[in-house]
């Protein structure tokens, strides 16, 4: 079994992409500034932070190779590093993030490797989702698993804090908090539930043997389509999201 995701720059292009046009409005909060240098954790395929102002020095960070190529692909400077490990001091005027940190099982390195990165002064920006986010596929997950007799917590990938409890964490960093918010975002999906379990519920997934995979996949679409697919057969999936903005003391 495997606990990680495998990203697939296309697959994720054409199912997916709501993900980086929704995070859109971070750029206002990031307010960039000619000639600042500026940081995406988890920039994935770089859809987003190619909208970043050219005035600005952007260098893109993802975990997955493959997504760092596709970032590369469009021009983007790009380091391929884990969150967790980010190893550079005092080098940016901001970080900024969208969709990644709830991907980050050790926020605490990460807020730290954040810290580290940022010149005094340095603005943290970003989204990722809360506690409540994806509640309904989430929770069919788990009991899809605990009907197989696995135990879902082994093989959860997804960090959702509360906003307490993430503020609690940037102040303990020694970040002040300048703004911090719930934003209830309940999204439509391009396609069927099915395509976004394959990107986003593979953890899951692995869990079971693959000649079961199917049955599993279509159990849980079973037991979220009375919540979450309307009387014409579209999908829209409870995202609920947290907003922030931090800066290094």
């Amino acid at each position: 079994m495997s606990s990680t995701t495998t990203w697939n720059p296309a697959t994720y292009a054409r199912d997916a992409r709501f993900v980086a046009d929704l995070g859109q409005p971070l750029l206002q909060l990031l307010a960039p500034r000619d000639g600042e240098i500026i940081m995406d954790l988890g920039c994935g395929d770089g859809a987003l932070t190619e909208k970043i102002p050219r005035e600005v020095s952007v260098v893109g960070t993802d975990a997955s190779f493959a997504q760092a190529r596709a970032a590369k692909a469009r021009g983007l400077s790009i380091v391929a590093v884990d969150g967790h490990h980010l190893c550079f001091k005092r080098q940016f005027d901001a970080v900024f993030t969208n969709a990644a940190l709830h991907w980050m099982r050790q926020p605490e390195k990460v807020v730290e490797g954040v810290w580290q990165c940022l010149k005094t002064g340095g603005r943290f920006i970003g989204e990722f989702g809360v506690n409540g986010n994806v509640e309904t596929v989430r929770s069919a997950l788990h009991e899809a698993l605990l009907h197989r007799g696995i135990d879902p917590l082994a093989v959860d990938p997804w960090y959702f804090p509360s906003a307490e409890d993430f503020s609690n964490l940037l102040v303990n960093s020694s970040f002040t908090v300048r703004s911090i918010e719930i934003i209830q975002r309940p999204t439509p999906l391009p396609g069927e539930l099915f395509n976004w379990l394959e990107i986003f519920a593979q953890p899951f997934t692995n869990a079971i043997e693959k000649h079961h995979r199917q049955s599993f996949l279509d159990e849980v679409c079973r037991r979220s389509e009375t919540a979450l697919r309307d009387a014409d057969g579209r999908w829209t999936v409870d995202y609920v999201r947290l907003r922030f903005a931090a800066v290094k003391c």
